[in-house]
């Protein structure tokens, strides 16, 4: 995936951003190298289906190449997002729904924390949980 490339006056938010979509259109075809390809070596990622937190690139490999193929989606919205940046360091959270073939929505809340790295940013930290209304 070609990644946007950093530059004096990119603003982190629309890199960090397309970086995202990007790596989420693969996802929906069920290919998740997409986010493999912009992670780093020591990134940290939180699931709600997993016990623990899968620590490196390396395992996060392992775990995707499970789902490679049985993940699918006709569509999604990245709802709402918005990037925090402090020093080398931007912090993007958005919800997210995604749509399968019968149109069931599937609602997800995420925070990805980049790094730049040289002349890019990379993900050395992600947590997806599901977005759930509390309801007084």
């Amino acid at each position: 995936m070609d990644q946007p490339i950093i530059r004096a006056d990119n603003d982190p938010s629309e890199t960090n951003i397309a970086t995202e979509r990007a790596a989420l259109d693969r996802w929906g075809k069920g290919d998740p190298s997409g986010f493999l390809e912009v992670s780093a070596p020591d990134v940290a990622y939180f699931d709600p289906s997993l016990e623990r937190r899968i620590d490196g690139r390396e395992a996060l490999a392992r775990h995707y190449e499970a789902l490679r193929g049985k993940v699918s989606f006709t569509r999604y919205e990245l709802i709402n997002p918005r990037v925090q940046r402090v020093g080398d360091v931007a912090v993007l959270t958005f919800n997210y729904v995604s749509y399968g073939g019968a149109e069931d929505a599937h609602r997800w809340n995420c925070t990805e924390v980049y790094r730049r790295s040289g002349n890019r940013w990379e993900i050395i930290q992600t947590h997806w949980s599901y977005t759930k209304a509390v309801r007084a």
